[in-house]
This record gives structure tokens, sequence and C-alpha cells, in this order.
């Protein structure tokens, strides 16, 4: 099978409803998962944690510290909560929208990481204060406080990841319909099409076809071997 620009592409074959099925829901309990996880960790966090102290969990790697976030991922873009707020939910619809297409296992992972952090913090903008849509993230995970990385939280790890995985597998040539596309099939067609007209000339010559040219200097020279013969006759 070829895909649309004609490049070869391998492991393809009738699409099967059930195992689109199966990868959907793969989808949907790997995005549940992760929101869930992020809600409740941020429910605990504010709960119990925040207008306190910053808790040590391993001393010089991990700390819990709850800050509200007015901006993208790691703090980025503070000031833009609306601008995010509409990028999140396009990248939603964005997914449930190609999910309709999904066959690969790998995509299903990538996708429900990518649909369950882009939920969690989702729904903290639209529910939190200072406003609907305009709500503030909930962070608290500070990894090694000495490099000042941004605080982050269980979404933020989970688009991440979902955005390392989507650029591996687009550049390891998995699809997101279950087939997958590689540099030596590609070399290969192009080799067997170079070699596709020597092929030609061997089976012409195996079955005794010989071109036009050649049957015209054959003729020529049985020609010029009659002359001759025709002269030595006349000359003895």
């Amino acid at each position: 099978m070829q895909a649309a620009g004609g490049a070869p592409l391998s492991g393809a074959g009738p699409a099967r409803p059930g195992n689109r099925a199966r990868r959907i829901a793969l989808l949907v309990v790997v995005a549940t998962v992760i929101y869930a996880l992020d809600q409740v960790s941020k429910f605990l966090v504010v709960k119990f944690l925040e207008h306190e102290e910053p808790l040590t969990v391993v001393p010089g790697a991990l700390v819990l510290t709850v800050i509200r976030n007015a901006g993208a991922a790691f703090s980025i873009g503070t000031g833009m909560t609306i601008v995010f707020t509409v990028i999140a939910l396009t990248v939603v619809v964005a997914i449930v929208r190609t999910a309709r297409q999904l066959r690969s296992l790998p995509w299903a992972i990538t996708l429900g990481l990518l649909l369950g952090g882009a939920v969690g913090n989702l729904t903290d903008r639209i529910f939190r204060s200072p406003a609907p849509f305009q709500g503030h993230v909930v962070d608290f995970i500070q990894a090694f406080p000495v490099t000042r990385f941004p605080v982050f939280n269980v979404a933020d790890s989970a688009i991440v990841c979902g955005g390392v995985l989507a650029v591996f597998l687009a550049w390891r040539g998995y699809q997101i319909d279950g087939t997958r596309q590689t540099e030596e099939e590609t070399s290969g067609s192009g080799a067997e099409q170079a070699a596709e007209p020597a092929g030609h000339e061997s089976r012409a010559e195996a079955r005794g076809e010989v071109p036009e040219q050649t049957l015209e200097q054959t003729r020529e020279q049985t020609r010029e071997q009659a002359g001759d013969r025709s002269r030595e006759r006349a000359d003895g």
C-alpha cells in the first residue's frame, strides 16, 4: 500500500473497526487516569499545602510548593490566560477529531497523555479563581530547586511526555492509522524502479526478442556478405 504522496507504508491492511475501538478505549483510559491524578493531586495540595511552607520530599531534588499560574505550562506566558484557554480548547478538539483515524497503540498512549494533560489544566482555567475561563492553574512540583526550574503539575508532565512521544513516533515513521513509513522502504522502491529497465532487457533477451536496430544491422551484414560471394564467383 502507498501513501497519498507515493511513499510506501508497511503494515497497512484492511481497517478493522474492533481494533480502532480498542485504541480509542486505551486513549480514553490513559486520558482519564492522567486527569484523575492531576485533579486529585491539585485538590490535596491546595487543601493541605497552600499558604504553608514548602514541603521537602527529597532534599535538593523534589519540593512541593503551591503557586497559582496564570500562564502556560511551567509558568510561561503569564498574563495570557484567555489565549491559553482557547489554545487548550483547540488542542482538545483536535485530539478528539484525530482519534477517528486512530489504530496505533503508541499513538493511543501519546494522544491520551496529551488529552488528559490538556483537559486537566483546562479545568483549572475554566473553574478556578479569579474568574471563569481566566482561572489560574495550580502548580506544585518543584524539581531540583537549585536550578530554579519552573514549578509544574501532573498535567504539565503528561503534556511534555506526550509531546516527546509524538516527535519520536513521527521521526520513526509511525502513523496514527497503524501503518509505518521507513527510509529503507522508500530507497528500496527507488532501487527497484531503477533496476526495472535492465530487467526488461534481460527478459527480452531470454525470450529471444532483439531490438529493431540490431535486426537492421544484421540484415545489412547479410547483404554485404552475399555481395562479396557474388563478386568472388564473377572473378572466378
